[in-house]
């Protein structure tokens, strides 16, 4: 059955079933973009005959020349006169490394357009929909809005704030530790879990830890997911006091994937010496008193669209006492580690009161093997 929904004008939009599984396609070949468009959108394109024959499908790699819809045009041909567009985002009607992907569409003879939602670019926003409907074309936008926003949540984050999409991910027991009491953390959590991880990590232009966690786990901050990616992961470490060990995974890997370390003011010359010459980049000069926002804002000016946290303690913790969490997932494993000096998950200041304690929204809670994956989002973005 056909259903209605109000549109910010006050007009009513009518949806068919058919209008619902063509968009769903476009959200899905949006997604098989990911890992392969930032700092662009996720982008995915169908087109639709009016006898209800799919003609042309594509999505965005930010490396080809060809946008969604120029490679869904490509396929449709001659037979794209008269049909249905159905565009995860609002098409750009600017001349970027492409031309604009309205005169395509416009110059294809296609009748109609859906897309959920503007593209919030202010180069693209409104400007998109605008040209289609001067030149006479249907256009219909709302339409799966929130899953298509899902989609590029990052995206719309890094063009809304200028700073990236910061996801938190930990590993904890069941009672909320990330390690035994001699800082044993290998593995809390089972295979199912970590793979889960590395896919997270694919879907990331950074991935983030404290100088506690690099100097325990020694780790090697790679993705290992095994998927198609635009850039390598760049690994980042806060690491004031500039402790990072030069003989370390990260450092000794530094020229086969970026590794920077936002370091304090008052750092020795010679280490900081000894870390360039092996290829990693120290950041001394806006990471004052630890102040997290600045050092997502200087990712944000490297076009950097999100950063996966994955710990430990006291970065996770400064974090949320910051209002710097975007999402969160922890993978619960069902064991108990216990003892007062084993080390939790969150540190900072905290809530004090429980009714300030971060609440998440849109909960998804999915097993993987043994353990339980729960992510969500901070309720003041939910």
């Amino acid at each position: 059955m056909p259903q209605t929904i109000a549109k910010a004008s006050d007009a009513i939009e009518e949806w068919s079933d058919t209008d619902h599984r063509m968009m769903a396609r476009a959200l899905a070949l949006a997604a098989k973009g990911t890992g392969q468009v930032s700092p662009g959108p996720l982008v995915g394109c169908v087109i639709m005959t009016s006898e209800g024959e799919v003609i042309g499908e594509g999505f965005y790699v930010y490396e080809e020349v060809k946008h969604a819809e120029t490679l869904a045009l490509e396929q449709a041909g001659g037979r794209g006169r008269g049909a249905t567009a159905y565009v995860s985002l609002e098409p750009h009607a600017h001349f970027g490394k492409t031309p604009p992907c309205t005169d395509a569409l416009i110059g294809a003879g296609i009748k109609r357009v859906v897309a959920p939602i503007e593209d919030p670019n202010p180069k693209v926003s409104g400007r998109g929909f605008e040209h289609l409907r001067s030149a006479g074309l249907e256009v219909s936008s709302g339409l799966m809005a929130c899953e298509a926003k899902k989609v590029n949540e990052k995206y719309f984050h890094f063009m809304k704030t200028g700073r990236p999409f910061v996801h938190l991910k930990l590993a904890t027991s069941l009672d909320g530790k990330i390690a035994t009491r001699t800082g044993d953390s290998r593995w809390i959590t089972g295979k199912e879990s970590r793979a889960r991880a590395h896919e997270l990590r694919h879907e990331y232009d950074v991935i983030l830890i404290g100088a506690g966690t690099a100097l325990a786990d020694n780790p090697l901050l790679t993705d290992r997911s095994g998927k198609p990616r635009r850039r390598p992961l760049v690994r980042v470490v806060l690491d004031e006091r500039l402790q990072t060990d030069p003989d370390s995974q990260l450092v000794r890997t530094a020229n086969e994937g970026s590794v920077l370390v936002f370091a304090g003011e008052t750092v020795e010359t010679g280490t900081v010496e000894a870390l360039q010459s092996r290829g990693v980049e120290i950041v001394n000069d806006s990471y004052k008193g630890r102040d997290l926002q600045t050092v997502l804002e200087e990712l944000g000016k490297r076009s950097f669209q999100s950063v996966l946290v994955e710990g430990g303690a006291t970065v996770a913790g400064n974090l949320i006492d910051a209002g710097l969490v975007d999402k969160v997932t922890f993978f619960l494993a069902p064991v108990i580690i216990g003892g007062r000096d084993a080390p939790s998950a969150i540190g900072g200041q905290g809530a004090e009161r429980l009714i300030d304690a971060l609440e998440l929204v849109d909960v998804e809670i999915v097993q993987r093997g043994r353990d339980i994956e729960v992510t969500g989002y901070p309720a003041k973005t939910g």
